[in-house]
């Protein structure tokens, strides 16, 4: 190598955007790697940039011990003392020049080594650079399509926008420049490593902070965002200050400001509504621009609610597909059943006919009890038996007969009597007086 190295590698770290001593530390090692090839052996071997000559030296380490176990790394104290004096201690290591390997093998060995360093040094430089900036707009110019990707240029970066990455309602040219957002930051991979977006929620969110100074100042503040890219999106923002309109600030004065944001998303539809730290107040607003009549908690902890709207808003509350009512879900982070006035009068209606079907059959067999008892006991009378679970006139729990109950009860026993003759025709029944006291 000569002294005219130096300079090329000065060009060489600007056309790279990387420092010259990284150019430089990466020939260091591919003259190392080469030297290792070339030599074969055991020794230690390391190399260093001349920067008065401009040339890579190659040397041969070598420790100074006591007794050499391994005579291509180490050396004796008293050969040390013999070569370089008194100096020469124990511990210290000794460089040996070696020559330099001029073969094409070595010159192949170096130029891979060095384009695979350089490489290496570029990508770290880049991820450094952009790994800060995720979230950032960026303008990029199409260069090439790889298998519905595009990979676009950023300067002197290149960066791809996936197929997934891209809104189905755009199509792109070779030349074109394309507004997207930077999502992530490849490290280890081949190819392009920055990767764009032109779907992700943060390219509406910077772009609204791009077009409305009262949210790139903080007065209004984007609570969240959601999107399908193409269609629809929609956006919760919040006043830090009472006396400034949230909704009028990011929609502008006719709908400028808004309407540049929709051009810069090919005509992606945007609704823009009020944040509020009441959650029915929320999901009442994210249904917008459908009007809700009345909304209901029905699961706290799953985060279900009820949502009811006017018969003729029901397809408007719902969107195309669902696609409204999945995005205010999305945006509230709550399940949402949307319901007609309708559906919900059929649903109470059903509800209060199987209560009244329930009552009605508890009422039923409440009566039917009562008449089985009536038929029971009237049977018991008409056979002379008492009902089940009694025990019969004139015995004892045991079957035995019953003595003759004293004077007081035999008006009672005559009437029963009697009454069991009136039921069987034997004789006509009495009539009973209310204040006769039947046992």
């Amino acid at each position: 190598m000569t002294s005219s190295l130096l300079p090329l590698i000065e060009t060489m770290a600007k056309e790279k955007g990387v420092e010259p001593q990284v150019i430089i530390a990466a020939l260091e090692d591919a003259m190392l790697t080469a030297s290792r090839k070339a030599y074969k052996s055991t020794e230690d071997l390391r190399s260093r940039m001349n920067q008065e000559t401009g040339q890579i030296e190659i040397f041969a380490v070598k420790h100074i011990v006591e007794a050499v176990e391994n005579p291509a790394t180490e050396i004796s104290l008293l050969d040390a003392k013999e070569m370089y004096g008194e100096d020469a201690e124990l511990d210290m290591e000794i460089e040996f020049p070696k020559p330099p390997v001029e073969s094409r093998i070595a010159a192949q060995t170096v130029k891979q080594v060095l384009s695979q360093k350089t490489r290496e040094a570029e990508r770290e430089k880049v991820y450094d650079e952009f790994n800060q900036r995720i979230g950032e707009v960026v303008t990029a110019v199409v260069k090439r399509f790889e298998t519905g990707d595009i990979v676009a240029e950023m300067g002197r970066v290149e960066a791809t926008l996936p197929r997934r990455e891209q809104s189905r309602a755009e199509n792109y040219n070779i030349g074109d420049r394309v507004r997207a957002v930077i999502k992530s930051v490849n490290k280890n991979i081949k190819g392009p490593q920055v990767v764009l977006s032109r779907t992700d929620p943060a390219l509406l969110i910077k772009l609204f902070e791009q077009e409305v100074p009262e949210i790139y100042d903080g007065t209004v503040v984007i609570r969240g965002a959601v999107r399908e890219a193409g269609d629809r999106a929609k956006v919760a923002v919040y006043s830090r200050e009472r006396d400034v309109d949230p909704v009028g600030a990011c929609v502008g004065m006719k709908g400028t400001r808004v309407q540049a944001i929709i051009r810069e998303l090919r005509g992606e539809k945007i609704d823009i509504v009020e944040w509020s730290d009441d959650e029915m107040v929320f999901v009442t607003n994210a249904i917008s621009p459908a009007k809700v009549q009345r909304v209901t908690i029905m699961d706290q902890e799953n985060r279900v609610m009820e949502v009811v709207v006017e018969d003729r808003q029901l397809s408007l509350a719902i969107g195309k597909k669902g696609q409204n009512v999945r995005l205010a879900a999305k945006l509230s982070g709550w399940k949402i059943d949307i319901k007609s006035e309708e559906e919900k009068r059929k649903e109470v209606e059903e509800q209060f006919g199987t209560l009244a079907a329930d009552a009605l059959a508890e009422t039923e067999g409440a009566q039917t009890a009562e008449g089985d008892v009536f038929n029971e006991t009237e049977g018991a009378l008409v056979t002379g038996e008492s009902p089940a679970g009694e025990t019969p006139e004139g015995e004892t729990p045991e079957g035995e007969p019953l003595e003759a109950a004293p004077a007081e009860g035999g008006e009672a026993a005559e009437a029963v009597s009697e009454a069991a003759d009136a039921v069987t025709g034997d004789a006509p029944a009495p009539a009973v007086t209310p204040d006769r006291d039947v046992q």
